[in-house]
């Protein structure tokens, strides 16, 4: 039996469909892809209510009482970054670890102005996590956020840009944000704003497309290579950037380039040595031998394998419960309701199932039920099979249904 391949949606996308629109944007997906996306940015006064997702309260408990180590937590202050040794130590008996937060360190420098960055909060506080998720699925980018807490009239970081999209999320108090042009458009991931700092310093000092005040509940978009710096006002600031990690033409076309390089592996002519007296790249015959022989296994290439194994490998499945997961297997019953696990990117290709709990070679009996669970929805243990019901459990493919 021939499977096509074919994309299990993860469980949860049709929840978050409207995130972009109803928390973010006001602006349809359509409208925001065709006039803003990757193209400008944008300002939404009280876009929505924040306290759901963080707060002061969260930042006290993630660091006071969470174990958090580097880089789970960053210091910064007038541009600068703090050197980490300033504000960990050790836990003490039991957790001699020497890199955890010292949260009375971290007071004395916030009390000094330093702007607490909490880093990848998609993997340390749930709210911010399930919104990460939700996010990322329906615009197709990885997501990731990091919140930042700065003392009253201070500031992290001078004027810069980011290698990837932002949505800015003010929580609390208010940030002045001033937003230039970018001088180096659409910078890929290896191009950071250092590798530009003598435009980036001249541009930040003309005028401003953008300089405003952030209050609870706006919201600011920033395509990559945006310029921004930003300095809290009267009270402290709170806010939390989503980092949108965007796939790019140039990543397909670098992964086009590994699949037509692995085409030419496989061809003896390619292997073969130059030969003796060969000028290397000046030698024009051997150089047109082998652009014509690239373009031909470019023709033949397919990246669609590498372009799904490095999104599998850009976020990881939502959190599973080792000890829920063993109850679920352990009492399972034709009624059990079993739903796939949220964020795992999983694929059918012929009869492997890939996703980023790893892949499961199935057989071709188990295709029509597999296939089932294409809609994402919630299913019986009974409808599946309990076998493979018991198997994907297991893997760490299904998990329990919520009641």
């Amino acid at each position: 039996m021939s499977v096509p391949p074919a994309q299990l949606r993860d469980a949860g996308a049709t929840a978050g469909a409207d995130i972009l629109q109803s928390r973010l944007t006001g602006l349809s997906p359509q409208d925001f892809a065709r006039d803003v996306w990757a193209r400008t940015a944008l300002l939404t006064r009280r876009a929505s209510d924040f306290d759901d997702l963080f707060s002061a309260g969260a930042a006290d408990e993630l660091i006071s009482r969470r174990g958090l180590r580097t880089p789970f937590l960053r210091l910064a202050k007038d541009g600068a970054t703090l050197d980490e040794a300033s504000f960990t130590a050790p836990g003490g008996v039991g957790a001699t670890i020497a890199d955890q937060i010292d949260d009375t360190a971290v007071w004395r420098a916030f009390a000094d102005g330093a702007t607490l960055v909490l880093q990848a909060l998609h993997r340390t506080w749930e709210p911010v996590a399930d919104f990460s998720t939700r996010l990322g699925t329906e615009l197709g980018h990885p997501v990731q956020a990091n919140a930042y807490i700065t003392p009253p009239q201070n500031r992290g970081f001078d004027a810069h840009y980011d290698v990837h999209d932002v949505f800015v999320l003010q929580i609390h108090g208010c940030k002045r944000w001033v937003i230039h042009e970018p001088v180096h458009p659409d910078p890929l991931r290896n191009e950071p704003w250092t590798d530009h700092r003598a435009a980036v310093t001249s541009a930040a000092r003309g005028t401003p497309r953008i300089d405003t005040v952030l209050e609870p509940g706006d919201v600011l978009y920033l395509p990559r290579g945006w310029l921004h710096a930003a300095r809290a006002q009267g009270q402290v600031s709170i806010h939390l950037t989503l980092g949108i990690h965007t796939h790019t033409r140039y990543t397909l076309a670098e992964q086009l380039a590994q699949a037509a390089l692995a085409v030419l592996r496989e061809d003896p002519g390619m292997r073969r040595s130059l030969p003796p007296g060969t000028d290397g790249p000046a030698d024009k015959d051997e150089i047109d031998t082998v652009r014509e022989h690239l373009i031909a296994a470019l023709g033949r290439a397919d990246s669609t394998p590498l372009f799904n194994r490095a999104r599998r490998s850009e976020a990881r499945p939502a959190p599973l419960g080792p000890l829920a997961q063993h109850t679920a297997l352990h009492t399972l019953a034709p009624e059990t309701p079993l739903m796939l696990r949220p964020a795992l990117a999983a694929r059918l290709d012929g009869t492997r199932l890939t996703s980023r709990a790893g892949f499961l070679d199935c057989t071709p009996a188990d295709m029509p039920a597999l296939t089932r669970l294409l809609d994402g929805q919630t299913r019986t243990a009974d409808d599946i099979g309990l076998n493979l019901a018991a198997r994907l459990l297991r893997a760490g493919i299904l998990v329990p249904a919520p009641p």
